[in-house]
C-alpha cells in the first residue's frame, strides 16, 4: 500500500516537476511508514526518480501515449493505483495534471486537493495547507474518502535528493477509447518554459516598444530564465500570448522574478504572489509593485538592465 506518484516526462525526459512530486511522496510516505511508487509514462531513464526517494517504478511504453490525452493517462494511473492499493497518489500543478486529476479523482472515488503547499498536517483525519483566493489566502482541507489525491503546488516543496535505488516493472494497462486524438504540438524547444522555470524575467510597457525585447531576453539567458510579459503587453502583439503571467494569464511560482517596467496591477501580482523572491525594476517609485517586491529598484530600465547583465556575466565568468 505505497504512495502513488505520477511523474511527468517529455520527449522521455522527466520534467524538474516530477522529482518535486517524487520528493513530495517520499516525505509523505515516510509520514505513513510506507513505500513510494511511481507512474512513468514512455520514460527513458526511470532510475533517475530513485534519486527523490522513489522505491519502484511501473514503466509504461506505449506509442498511444506519446502525446497526452487526459482521459487515458487518468485512466492508466487509476489502474496503476488499484494495482498497488494505494490510498494516496500525488500528482503536480502542471496543465496536465490539471486536466487529468479530476478525472482521476471520479475513477477513483477520491477527494481532490489542489494547490497543496506543504506535507499533510495529519494522517488522522488526513489534513493538508493549501493556498486558495489566488494565493492571497490558505485553506486547511481534511478528505475523508479512503483514496486521497493531492496536487502539489509548483515550487512549493522543493527537490529533495535520497539517493535511494528504484527498481522498474514493466506495467501494460488496458487503454480506453481516447474519442480525441492529439496529431502535434508546436512548440518552442530553445526556451525554458514558465512552468518549469525557476527564474522568469518579466517585462511591461516600460520597455516602450517590442524593438527594445532583446535585453530582456539576454538577461534571461544569461540567468537560464523563461521571460514573460504582463497583460498589456501581449494584447498590444509586442509578445506572445503564452507569455502573459498574472490572474488572467499563466501563474507563476518560482524561486525568483523578475519585473522590469511592470506597474503592478493586482491581476498581475494575484498570478505571481507564490513566487518567492520578487525583484522590481521601476522608474516610478509609487507603482503598486514595489509593495509587493521583496528587493525594489527604482531606475530606467534601459540603464540598470544593461550594467546587471553585465554584472552577471562577470559573476559568472569569475565563478566559472
Amino acid at each position: 500500500m505505497s504512495v502513488l506518484v505520477y511523474t511527468e516526462s517529455e520527449n522521455g525526459t522527466f520534467k524538474k516537476a516530477a522529482f518535486e512530486v517524487a520528493s513530495y511522496a517520499k516525505a509523505v510516505a515516510d509520514q505513513m511508514g510506507t513505500t513510494v511508487t511511481a507512474v512513468a509514462v514512455n520514460a527513458n531513464d526511470v532510475s533517475e526518480l530513485g534519486k527523490y526517494g522513489v522505491d519502484k517504478v511501473l514503466n509504461i511504453s506505449d506509442a498511444s501515449l506519446n502525446k497526452f490525452n487526459a482521459k487515458g493517462y487518468a485512466s492508466v494511473i487509476e489502474q496503476a493505483a488499484k494495482n498497488e492499493s494505494a490510498k494516496i497518489v500525488i500528482v503536480s500543478q502542471s496543465a496536465d495534471s490539471k486536466y487529468l486529476a479530476p478525472i482521476l479523482s471520479v475513477g477513483l472515488e477520491a477527494g481532490y486537493a489542489s494547490n497543496v503547499m506543504e506535507t499533510p498536517t495529519s494522517i488522522s483525519p488526513f489534513t493538508v495547507k493549501r493556498t486558495a483566493f489566488t494565493n492571497k489566502a490558505f485553506n486547511i482541507t481534511t478528505i475523508d474518502t479512503d483514496i486521497k489525491i493531492i496536487g502539489v503546488s509548483n515550487n512549493s516543496f522543493g527537490l529533495v535528493e535520497t539517493n535511494a535505488n528504484a527498481s522498474a516493472e514493466l506495467f501494460s494497462p488496458s487503454l480506453p477509447s481516447l474519442g480525441v486524438t492529439v496529431e502535434s504540438v508546436d512548440k518552442a524547444t530553445d526556451k525554458v518554459t514558465i512552468a518549469d522555470a525557476e527564474v522568469v524575467v518579466s517585462a511591461g510597457r516600460g520597455m516602450k516598444g517590442p524593438e527594445n525585447w532583446g535585453m530582456i531576453e539576454e538577461l534571461a539567458t544569461v540567468l537560464g530564465a523563461a521571460t514573460a510579459c504582463s497583460k498589456p503587453v501581449s494584447d498590444l502583439g509586442w509578445r506572445p500570448h503564452d507569455e502573459h503571467v498574472g490572474q488572467t494569464g499563466k501563474p507563476v511560482a518560482t524561486n525568483l522574478y523578475i519585473a522590469i517596467g511592470i506597474s503592478g496591477a493586482i491581476q498581475h501580482l494575484a498570478g505571481i504572489s507564490a513566487s518567492k523572491v520578487k525583484v522590481v525594476i521601476n522608474t516610478d517609485p509609487e507603482a503598486p509593485f514595489f509593495k509587493a517586491a521583496d528587493y525594489g529598484v527604482v531606475g530606467d530600465a534601459f540603464e540598470v538592465v544593461p550594467q546587471l547583465i553585465e554584472k552577471l556575466k562577470a559573476f559568472k565568468t569569475a565563478n566559472a
